[in-house]
């Protein structure tokens, strides 16, 4: 065999292996065609390890990614995108455990939360082309270590690299258009506006004489920064005590996450800005001063070291999220000043164990206090509502006291609120929400006052231990499952109401005998009627009760009006003659 021939030979094996790496490139992906003919990939069915996404099968061009293709994909370990795919779809790589990628100039644009959560990704080489970095795209990619903005780069999104631990700086490309890099950090090419400092930067940033503007994101999560300082030129901007403020001090904007020990904030601010605290996990305590009237959302979220915190009594409402994850606060006061608890205000302060809502407080936000492990909670009366979850998996929750001013209680409430006893619903609640009781294990009683409308779906499922269920109303309307698992459970109701048969949600019910009589004052047939005025008795069966009746409820003088035989533990009395009397008032008594 001569030289041609063994060319020839080894040209004919090299194509032959190559339509083999086609064939199986192309039968690792599932694919949708794009309005222009071109393809895109849908799904991903690979083994993992080391993927070459190809810009061309069956002769088509692959030209994207789409959305979640690879997220969560747990034997990802490398990717070569060919040259010719031009965009990565949102969340295409999120929370993969990809080690590197190879992004080539052809892709024009890195969707939202591309790569977000890659924690293992160090390595990305980003070649000029890339024109659009979206949103949280490489947002907790905690081994990234050097990131370099192409030339091509004309947007990058907000916390785009934000919480990336490891990312000491961002470099820039000389040429590009849009950004520049100051010690590490981006900015706008006029570097009037600061965009982004690297999770991983450490020790002091300075802002220089010409930044006029500073995202909110630009600092997020940058845990190893110990200090902000700004130019004494600047005059948008000031620093004190390593935080960053507006120039009169009246906003704080920025604590650095490395600051550490106690700080007070000064008594010139009036707002502390959204995220101003966020992640500065080495404060143990703060001090808010007077001036401070509302503590916004997502202001001190995973202040992780802070066990010491006091409310000024100027402060009216506590945003959503405001002290998310501060998992070391133990007490929490509210003054009577607050009148609004935002959603997730306390979600997973883990050692919370003490609260104190003040007189003041009248919403309590979705999943307020989820996930704490409070003892015990009583509810002021100017609270009228409770949001979805506001107590839901509360493991230490042993008592609460809701009040008659609560007119509504959201879903899932106090779902796995396993220390939780009994609870009284007051009588100006009209519904209980969906799981509102799930697997509330340690649940023996439950009282239920007013006229109830409607029980959601598996409101008090899996209370293994629910012994009694009363309910003082006509029969409500019921979800699937509300009593599912609580074997031992029996529903009693008052003689006189409605609606009511041998089981209730599937468990037996019974007679809730009173040790007195009472006037049912929910019932419809309660008031003003075509006859008088007349309501329903209710105590025990084949009782006599006596209705007395005054006319001066300061000085009463009680008369004798009707005696009634409650037969079934009931009976109706009506009063003809109540409009011959300027006030008429009216009680019981048994003979």
């Amino acid at each position: 065999m001569n030289v041609s021939q063994k060319l020839i030979q080894v040209r004919l094996l090299l194509v032959s292996f190559l339509l083999i790496l086609s064939t199986m490139v192309q039968a690792q992906f599932n694919f949708t065609t794009n309005i222009d003919g071109t393809l895109n990939i849908v799904d991903y069915t690979g083994s993992g390890g080391v993927v070459l996404i190809p810009s061309i099968t069956n002769g088509t061009p692959v030209t994207s990614i789409g959305p979640g293709v690879f997220a969560g994909d747990e034997k990802l370990t490398s990717v070569v995108i060919s040259n010719g795919i031009t965009s990565i779809g949102i969340s295409a790589f999120a929370s993969s455990s990809l080690i590197s990628i190879t992004i080539p100039g052809s892709v024009t644009n890195i969707g939202t939360n591309a790569f977000f959560d890659c924690v293992s990704l160090s390595g990305v080489a980003m070649s000029n082309g890339v024109s659009v970095i979206a949103d949280y795209a490489f947002y907790n990619c905690a081994s990234l270590t050097a990131i370099n903005i192409p030339s091509s780069c004309t947007h990058v999104g907000n916390y785009a690299f934000s919480s990336c631990t490891s990312l000491y700086a961002i470099s820039v490309d000389t040429n590009n258009p849009s950004y520049s890099s100051i010690t590490g950090i981006l900015a706008n090419k006029s570097q009037t506006l600061l965009i982004q400092c690297p999770g991983g930067h450490y020790g002091t940033v300075t802002v220089p004489e010409s930044i006029t503007n500073i995202l909110p994101s630009a600092f997020a999560e940058c845990t190893n920064l110990t200090s902000i300082s700004v130019n004494t030129n600047n005059l948008i901007y000031a620093s004190y005590s390593g935080v960053l403020f507006n120039f009169d001090k009246t906003s704080l904007i920025q604590c650095p996450g490395g600051k550490t020990g106690t700080f007070t904030i000064p008594n010139t601010v009036t707002n502390i800005a959204i995220g101003g605290f966020a992640y500065c996990s080495k404060i143990t305590s703060i001090i808010i001063p007077n001036s401070i009237t509302s503590i916004g959302i997502y202001t001190f979220p995973f202040c992780s070291g802070l066990t010491n915190l006091t409310f000024p009594a100027t402060v009216t409402s506590i945003g959503g999220e405001a002290f998310f994850s501060c998992s070391e606060l133990t007490t929490i006061i509210i003054p009577n000043s607050v009148t609004n608890i935002g959603n997730l205000a306390f979600t997973s302060c883990s050692s919370l164990t003490n609260l104190i809502i003040g007189s003041g407080v009248t919403s309590i936000g979705t999943e307020a206090f989820s996930s704490c492990p409070i003892n015990s909670v009583i509810i002021p009366s100017s609270v009228t509502s409770i949001g979805d979850k506001a107590f839901e998996y509360c493991g230490r929750l042993r008592n609460i006291t809701i009040p008659n001013s609560v007119t509504s209680i959201g879903n899932y409430t106090f779902e796995n609120c396993t220390s939780l006893t009994d609870i009284i619903i007051p009588s100006n609640v009209s519904v209980i929400g969906t799981n509102d009781f799930y697997y509330c294990t340690s649940l023996t009683n439950i009282t239920i006052n007013g006229n109830i409308s409607s029980i959601g779906a598996s409101a008090f499922q899996s209370c293994a231990n629910l012994l009694t269920v009363y309910i003082s109303g006509n029969a409500p309307s019921f979800g699937p499952s509300i009593f599912d698992g609580d074997t031992k459970a029996i529903v009693y109701y008052l003689p006189g109401t409605t609606g009511w048969w041998a089981t209730f949600g599937g468990r037996p019910t019974a007679f809730w005998l009173l040790p007195n009589p009472i006037i049912l004052n929910s019932e419809p047939n309660f008031g003003i009627q075509t006859d008088g005025f007349g309501f329903t008795i209710s105590w025990a069966t084949n009782i006599s009760v006596i209705v007395e009746a005054c006319t001066n409820f300061i000085n009463p003088t009680w008369q004798p009006v009707q005696t009634n035989t409650l037969t079934s533990g009931s009976s109706y009395f009506s009063d003809p003659q109540w409009t011959n009397y300027p006030g008429r008032y009216y009680r019981l008594r048994s003979p």
